[in-house]
């Protein structure tokens, strides 16, 4: 299976949030994980970003910010050029979809978790 550099944005190190899971379900699946949240800080080793770091290879991106909370980064995520955004639940933002497409950037309203565990990553 391919590995696939993912950055996962609006990440935490709560336990609790989904975004904290995702970064430890796609190191045990052994795809490369870069991560910003708000506060800087790390999850197993994976250190939080807090600003728009420059990282190149982006494969996927995996949101985990609300719509209202994603609009600063609109930029920032085209810049990338990752192959594929992927709106996890309570993430679904036409705006974005609508822009990425627009860059040739495939687009997903999907849970990170579930495709991880039924191999679809």
């Amino acid at each position: 299976m391919a590995k696939k550099k993912t950055l996962v944005l609006g990440a935490s190190d709560n336990p609790s949030r989904y975004s904290y899971l995702a970064i430890k379900m796609l190191q045990q699946y052994e795809h490369p994980v870069v991560a910003i949240g708000r506060k800087a800080t790390t999850v197993s080793g994976i250190k939080i970003e807090t600003g728009c770091i420059p990282f190149t290879d982006v494969d996927t991106i995996t949101l985990y910010l609300n719509p209202a909370n994603q609009v600063p980064y609109y930029d920032y995520i085209l810049s990338l050029k990752p192959k594929r955004i992927l709106f996890n639940p309570g993430t679904e933002n036409t705006e974005l979809e609508e822009l990425a497409e627009k860059h040739h950037i495939k687009t997903l309203n999907a849970c990170t978790l579930v495709l991880l565990s039924t191999s679809q990553y």
